[in-house]
């Protein structure tokens, strides 16, 4: 699997997920231009909720490595809460840090992937946009994943006649230091989540990323509007029964 004299743009870097998919997309060959919020690394700093600084990132990419193959929009942030206790504000975070920091990638990318002819988007769904939870309340976190797999979808009938293919990863439980600070800690009802997964154990970002450079690469050439799940099985079977003693 080479991603060899291809252009990435990965979106938040600095950890995580985002990390991950930086190294294994280099290991396979490709110039990787990343961003974080606050990066801990070479990353460029970019405020994914601001169009322009997104603007110029992007364009400034293309220009200083003539062009555009690929992008992996990960970045996000959000705020789970139940219906009745979400606030405007939770709203409003969960709509710019989850779709606001996917579309001005997609969109300030698009030109120079058309002009690649052979463009590829990698968005990043996740199981809360197919399925809803009685053990999370995440309402506005649900509705956000939910449009990014629709983006998915609309996207790839609208890059189709340039070549652009756009694919979707949806994470179920991964460790990483967002999920080890709240929906694996220690107090959250979600923490044992692992006995219900068919694997049986919680996922790590590099298989997340792994799933991520081959949408990106040529051997998913006739892959496009697909969104792969990457959960250890969690959403496609019901949970079983409690056995008792």
């Amino acid at each position: 699997m080479t991603l060899a004299g291809k252009v990435a743009l990965i979106t938040g870097t600095a950890g995580g997920q985002g990390l991950a998919a930086a190294r294994l997309f280099e290991e396979a060959g490709a110039t990787v231009v990343g961003c974080d919020i606050a990066p801990s690394d070479g990353s460029e700093p970019v405020d994914l909720t601001d169009e322009d600084a997104v603007r110029r990132w992007v364009d400034g990419a293309a220009s200083e490595h003539g062009g555009i193959d690929i992008l992996y929009a990960n970045a996000g942030a959000t705020r789970f809460g139940p219906i009745e206790q979400i606030t405007k504000q939770d709203w409003e975070f969960n709509l710019r840090h989850e779709l606001d920091v996917v579309f001005y990638p997609v969109k300030h990318a698009w030109p120079h992937l058309k002009r690649s002819g052979v463009g590829a988007v990698v968005l990043v769904g996740s199981t809360a946009g197919i399925s809803g939870s009685v053990t999370n309340a995440r309402v506005a976190h649900t509705v956000t994943k939910g449009g990014v797999v629709a983006l998915t979808k609309q996207l790839a009938a609208e890059g189709a006649p340039y070549g652009i293919r756009v694919n979707c990863v949806s994470p179920g439980m991964i460790e990483t230091p967002a999920t080890r600070a709240d929906l694996l800690a220690d107090d959250h009802p979600m923490r044992h989540i692992a006995t219900a997964i068919p694997l049986g154990r919680i996922g790590q970002a590099a298989e997340v990323a792994r799933c991520a450079r081959f949408l990106a690469s040529d051997e998913a050439s006739y892959v496009t509007g697909a969104n792969l799940v990457v959960d250890g099985g969690w959403s496609a079977v019901l949970p079983g029964a409690t056995i008792g003693t």
